[in-house]
């Protein structure tokens, strides 16, 4: 008669006293591309997936575009002309935000229109000079020692007659700058 074999003990010392399964072997890693344990195989359709983005609106909102482009024409030809005037001279790189501000809210409010960029353009055109004669008409202000509001609005005839004389290519030079920089600012901002 045989007699059965103790079953074997673990080590009463060392890294893997007392564990049990310290002797076992590991289980294999899953194959690459195949999916954790625990995982039903095949993929359920969707049971992990997030779901889908929703489609982005298509903005092509003509007036809003116009109005934002109109206010931002307003207060971006103040703060030029405020510029202008406190430096006594026109600034390249202002002509460039004026235009730039009023394209990108025109193209941010009114999306994709096509019509936004063109209608920038010329509201950067018409800021950009109405920037340039409230800087001319600080200047005539602050030289004749009287207030702003009588220089340019009472005598606004006389700002202008200024102005066409002072204007020299720099001056026009600006202008186009304005207006290219709006064009493109609104169509960069409708993407």
């Amino acid at each position: 008669m045989s007699q059965s074999a103790p079953p074997p003990q673990p080590p009463q010392s060392g890294p893997v006293a007392g564990n049990p399964y310290a002797q076992q072997a590991p289980a294999p890693a899953p194959a690459p591309g195949a999916p954790y344990p625990g995982t039903p195989y095949p993929p359920q359709p969707g049971a992990f997936a997030a779901p889908p983005a929703p489609p982005a609106p298509v903005r092509n909102n003509l007036a809003l575009g116009l109005v934002a482009a109109l206010a931002a024409a307003v207060a971006a030809a103040a703060l030029y002309g405020l510029i202008a005037g406190a430096t006594k001279h026109e600034i390249g790189y202002a002509a460039v935000g004026v235009g730039f501000v009023i394209g990108v809210a025109a193209g941010k409010a009114g999306g994709r229109n096509p019509a936004l960029p063109v209608i920038s353009a010329a509201l950067a055109l018409g800021a950009v000079y109405l920037g340039q004669l409230v800087g001319e008409a600080m200047i005539i202000a602050d030289h004749f020692g009287v207030s702003f509001n009588e220089v340019f609005f009472k005598n606004f005839g006389d700002v202008q007659d200024v102005w066409k004389e002072s204007a020299d290519p720099k001056t026009f030079l600006f202008l186009v700058i304005g207006a290219a920089a709006a064009f493109t600012g609104s169509r960069k901002a409708a993407r």
